[in-house]
């Protein structure tokens, strides 16, 4: 099950011009919390709501030392990474749901 396991994610908004990457242990939850805007911050600030990347993980503690590493990558290389998977830039939540 998909929303059991560590997962890094990211967001962006339509446009495509900002990127939340995110860690949770329960990512169905907490994207649709994101889509929701039920919590006050970054991503509801600037209206995050596309998942347009996301990786699952055995361990909690190696989600969030990638989730670090992500969060210093340069714009470029997040869009590589974002590409390679989700070459539309679709929303996976969708895929997500089952």
């Amino acid at each position: 099950m998909i929303d059991k396991y560590p997962a890094v994610y990211i967001l962006t908004n339509q446009y495509k011009t900002v990127f939340y990457t995110g860690v949770t242990t329960n990512l169905l939850q907490r994207i649709y919390q994101h889509k929701m805007q039920m919590a006050d911050g970054f991503s509801k600030k600037y209206g995050l709501k596309v998942l347009v990347y996301f990786e699952m993980h055995e361990e909690i503690e190696a989600a969030i030392q990638r989730e670090k590493r992500l969060k210093r990558w340069r714009r470029s290389w997040k869009i590589k990474l974002i590409e390679q998977q989700n070459p539309n830039w679709r929303d996976l939540y969708p895929l997500i749901l089952g």
